[in-house]
């Protein structure tokens, strides 16, 4: 796999479609980092770390009715294509209404946080 954060979201984006309480993906710090910070946001319900090695991420996945929480993801930042931005470059998603998630030198935070600490970094993916 050459792209594990691009293959989580695309677990979570198929999951939604299909109206799926749970999802797993394979385990990686950064992954739990990012379902982390998405728990923190409102964008899922919770996640636990599950088994012993190989170990599994477990997402539980919220919805309003048949509508998921979760409207969209967009990966950013590739392997083959890195996005860096600075502190001031850290774009608005959907007006607001979405998030950044970007990895910077002080751990994966969002645009807002990065923005309030003046630091720049990665830009991961988008969320909204």
């Amino acid at each position: 796999m050459n792209d594990p954060i691009s293959d989580m979201l695309t677990r979570i984006r198929n999951a939604n479609l299909a109206l799926l309480p749970v999802v797993e993906v394979p385990h990686s710090r950064m992954k739990e980092s990012i379902a982390n910070l998405l728990k923190d946001e409102g964008y899922i319900a919770d996640f636990s770390v599950e088994g012993k090695l190989p170990r599994n991420l477990k997402l539980r996945l919220k919805y309003q009715g048949k509508k998921s929480i979760i409207e969209g993801l967009r990966r950013v930042s590739s392997p083959g294509l890195r996005r860096y931005v600075g502190a001031t470059e850290i774009p608005r998603v959907r007006g607001g209404l979405g998030v950044a998630l970007l990895s910077t030198s002080e751990g994966l935070m969002t645009g807002n946080q990065a923005r309030k600490k003046n630091l720049g970094g990665e830009l991961l993916c988008y969320i909204w």
